[in-house]
């Protein structure tokens, strides 16, 4: 019961670790507000898990001004919000050589302009309240570089240098401000990954196993409650060992 009454945002809610995340925070008596973008089936049934305690809107963390107004939604009605979990994301792998502007430009706006439209929505509450925690979602691929990913590690490395940026800019204000970046997690968009490839880099990670979207929903369970008051600035990896 640590986040009872707490009010917590969480992007990109109904799949993979947003959902793992939704749960374990809805599970310790948050109220859980998700964004997701097309699937409503998804979203209803993950808001009857926990009846009232979770709600899902419909937003597109690319478009600045749907996130603006969604925002005086949430405030309207909550009155305040104690967590924001930046998680929405996507992928479009593909070579330098053979990625286009489309590419580059998608996995860019719904990545990392996706976190500052969604942050820079809440900060002013935060800042009004004197409190809040923003916990961000990066990669190891943000931190060592994966092939055929230049465009997905620009927005994660960049989500790391936002957060510890806006971490020292808010400290002042009660806010803290985190980064959780996973490695090769078990979830919808490693399931994608042709079985030659899982069979190569398996043997790679010290621990010789994918994580769970659970596992690293714990870690940001941890990093939102009071148990991590004097942590910020600080990039977490769940990722097996792999980074090491």
């Amino acid at each position: 019961m640590k986040f009872k009454d707490k009010i917590a945002v969480v992007t990109g809610g109904t799949r993979g670790i947003g959902k793992a995340v939704v749960r374990e925070l809805a599970g310790e008596k948050a109220h859980v507000l998700f964004t997701y973008l097309n699937n409503d089936s998804l979203a209803k049934e993950l808001e009857s898990e926990f009846k009232t305690k979770v709600i899902g809107f419909k937003v597109d963390v690319k478009n600045f001004s749907d996130v603006d107004k969604w925002k005086e939604k949430v405030l309207d009605k909550f009155g305040k919000v104690d967590i924001l979990v930046n998680n929405a994301g996507i992928l479009r792998d593909k070579a330098l050589a053979m990625m286009t502007q489309e590419d580059w430009k998608e996995v860019i706006d719904t990545n990392l302009t996706g976190v500052f439209n969604v942050t820079r929505a809440f900060i002013v509450q935060f800042m009004k309240q004197k409190s809040g925690n923003i916990i961000n979602m990066s990669s190891l691929s943000g931190i060592i570089g994966i092939p055929r990913q230049t465009n997905y590690s620009a927005t994660k490395g960049g989500i790391i240098a936002f957060s510890k940026s806006l971490a020292k800019e808010v400290a002042a204000f009660g806010i803290r401000v985190n980064v959780v970046a996973p490695g090769f997690i078990d979830t919808d968009m490693t399931k994608s990954l042709k079985e030659d490839y899982i069979k190569q880099i398996t043997p790679q990670i010290p621990l010789a196993r994918f994580g769970s979207a659970e596992e690293v929903a714990k870690v940001v369970s941890f990093l939102a409650s009071d148990d991590s008051d004097y942590i910020t600035g600080q990039v977490f990896r769940i990722d097996g060992g792999l980074g090491m």
